[in-house]
């Protein structure tokens, strides 16, 4: 088992990821296309999301399949960005062939950074915009830390950020894609070290190791923005899983923000998982399939992980970012 030659979600071949963000706004928008359109499922345990079109994501539901799936910031404002991603597909003639029109399937979430510090003083929702340059910005090359919808995320003790992170096993390919704005830490207590150390491969987070104490009965510390919570994440693979398969998938891969996110699925986070297959591999017997979900969830808290460590600082950040805080 070993991380793809990216370390990222493109690794699933036929993904792209794009980015675009507002330095003024501290906000920012993170598509990740399909060069063709696949298999998606999604599930939510956090208490306060904020969505598009996932009901048409249950299994029972008529269309089975998406051309791109949407991460971003803005609270509600933020679910324009999708919009601004189906525009961009409609031009090209990409999208369902419904009568009369090719409608684009674009499921999308999004976190809260209203109160970030970034100017939020706009006439025009700028969402739709950014959703549009995340498209024209997509690219099998991933950026993380402080871009895209990670770009104004922060967590209880610092700054958040924008991860990847993916994982080769069985011939299957796996990876994760996260915008990570939690009301939690990511870091045990007042040390370095990242709850996600368990899962490290080849010290893609600072390879510190274990944290050398922890206070079970410790209180995790408060953010200082109330209710600028939520993290949104997808995962990917290349096996061929039908959408109920996915939405499994994405039930087990929350434990991977559990695992990575002190506390996690409170009532004031949205938090939610999409989950995505291509379907260029075939479908995995019923040992592999038993243990994509654990798979996957190893590769968000990796992707969480790195995320806040590669944030950097901007003006008028409220928190820290993890390298001026520790190193």
């Amino acid at each position: 088992m070993t991380p793809g030659p990216r370390n990222a979600i493109t690794d699933v071949a036929g993904l792209r990821v794009g980015h675009a963000q507002d330095a003024a706004l501290k906000s920012g928008s993170t598509v990740l296309l399909g060069d063709a359109p696949f298999t998606a499922g999604v599930h939510v345990m956090g208490g306060a999301p904020g969505t598009r079109e996932t009901d048409l994501l249950a299994p029972d539901k008529f269309v089975q399949q998406v051309d791109a799936l949407v991460l971003s910031g803005g609270s509600a404002f933020g679910l324009d960005a999708a919009s601004g991603v189906a525009d961009g597909l409609r031009a090209i003639g990409r999208g369902f062939p419904a009568p009369g029109a090719v409608v684009p399937i674009v499921p999308g979430a999004i976190l809260f950074d209203l109160a970030n510090g970034g100017d939020k003083a706009w006439t025009d929702n700028p969402y739709k915009a950014l959703g549009r340059a995340a498209l024209d910005d997509a690219s099998v090359e991933v950026a993380i830390g402080s871009v895209g919808a990670g770009t104004g995320a922060t967590s209880a003790t610092l700054k958040g950020g924008l991860g990847t992170a993916s994982v080769v096993v069985g011939g299957i390919t796996i990876g994760a894609l996260v915008a990570v704005n939690p009301l939690g830490a990511v870091t045990v207590e007042d040390t370095p070290h990242f709850w996600a150390t368990p899962f490290e491969m080849d010290a893609e987070f600072g390879g510190l190791g274990p944290a050398p104490r922890f206070n079970p009965a410790h209180i995790p510390p408060q953010k200082p923005m109330k209710g600028g919570n939520t993290t949104i994440a997808i995962i990917a693979t290349d096996a061929a899983l039908t959408q109920a398969q996915c939405t499994r998938l994405a039930i087990a891969a929350h434990d991977g923000m559990a695992r990575a996110i002190v506390p996690s699925h409170t009532p004031h986070d949205g938090d939610l998982v999409f989950a995505g297959a291509t379907g260029s591999k075939p479908a995995p017997d019923a040992m592999m399939e038993a243990l994509l979900g654990h798979f996957a969830a190893t590769c968000l808290s990796r992707a969480i992980a790195r995320a806040v460590y590669s944030a950097t600082p901007a003006d008028g950040d409220l928190l820290p970012t993890w390298r001026q805080k520790f190193s």
